[in-house]
């Protein structure tokens, strides 16, 4: 046998039904019926999802926000946004100012050094993958020249390129 959801006391019927009426958007409508089939009968969860087009966890879950919070509780805002920033944009964007000019340089700024510097902004230690994931938004991205040998000849190597076989034929 399914489980039926109580209502709160937060409104009268009239007050309820009124304040259902009222919605300004579709989706609130959505959430505010919930609240109202609930209340006016022994309708199970899973049926008034079935009803609205819902899935029985979202009406479970508006019923307990209502009677908890009441009726402001359904007015919330998404789940959207930079829940664990430890910067803001801007900040980050400043760090990031500071050593631009010495990658414009051509000087190899490498995330271990910009670490330092992110921690020390932060006010505590952050994860090397924090840093990567700033340098990742920014749009930084790794560039590195290809390892040439410390000791290598330039003509030797020229030679080489001129003499050595091709891999096409």
């Amino acid at each position: 046998m399914a489980r039926h959801a109580k209502i709160a006391a937060w409104f009268t019927v009239d007050q309820l039904r009124t304040w259902m009426q009222e919605a300004p958007d579709k989706d609130s409508y959505r959430r505010r019926l919930a609240i109202w089939l609930t209340f006016l009968g022994p309708y199970p969860a899973g049926q008034i999802a079935e009803m609205l087009g819902v899935s029985t966890q979202a009406v479970w879950k508006w019923v307990g926000e209502y009677n908890r919070s009441g009726p402001c509780g359904l007015d919330r805002q998404g789940r959207g946004g930079r829940r664990w920033g430890l910067l803001t944009i801007e900040q980050e964007t400043a760090l990031l100012a500071r050593w631009e000019a010495r990658a414009q340089a051509g000087d190899v700024v490498t995330a271990t050094q910009f670490h330092t510097e992110v921690s020390s902004a932060v006010g505590r230690d952050v994860s090397l993958a924090y840093v990567y994931r700033l340098l990742h938004r920014h749009h930084w991205r790794k560039i590195a020249p290809r390892p040439r040998h410390t000791r290598q000849d330039p003509a030797a190597r020229a030679a080489f390129k001129q003499t050595s076989r091709s891999r096409s034929r």
